[in-house]
C-alpha cells in the first residue's frame, strides 16, 4: 500500500533542477511497476500503467493524487490513495533521471522511499 502511493509520489521528471516537474512516465527502482504522472485538476495524479505478473496489491490504474508544490530542489505536500483511503506525507527530490519519493503515513511512523527511473 506505501508501494502504490510511492509509486504516484514518485513518476516526475526532468533534469536535477529546482522546480523540476514531477510530470512524465517513471519506472520504480524494484522492477514491479511503471507510473506516469501528470496534472488531474489543480493536483498531480500518478497512475500505474504497468504492473508486473504476480504483485497482488497494485493493479494498472491505480491512482495517487499528489497535492504537491516546488519548494527549493524538492517538491513537498501530500499524496492521496483513494484506493486504501490513506494520506502520505510526500517529498519528491530529483538527480539527473531519477526521482526519488520518500512518503510517511502515521504521522511518520511509517516511511519509505523510492527511486525511478526516466522511461
Amino acid at each position: 500500500m506505501i508501494r502504490t502511493a510511492l509509486i504516484a509520489m514518485a513518476v516526475l521528471a526532468a533534469p536535477a533542477v529546482a522546480h523540476a516537474s514531477p510530470e512524465g512516465d517513471w519506472a520504480r527502482g524494484d522492477g514491479k511497476a511503471r507510473v506516469r504522472i501528470a496534472p488531474c485538476g489543480a493536483d498531480l495524479c500518478a497512475v500505474n500503467t504497468w504492473i508486473h505478473p504476480g504483485v497482488k496489491d497494485e493493479k494498472v490504474g491505480d491512482v495517487l493524487v499528489m497535492t504537491v508544490k516546488a519548494e527549493g530542489s524538492a517538491w513537498k505536500g501530500k499524496a492521496f490513495d483513494p484506493q486504501r483511503k490513506l494520506t502520505y506525507r510526500l517529498s519528491i527530490t530529483f538527480g539527473g533521471e531519477s526521482m526519488t519519493t520518500s512518503g510517511c503515513v502515521l504521522g511518520g511512523l511509517v516511511c519509505k522511499k523510492v527511486t525511478w527511473t526516466r522511461v
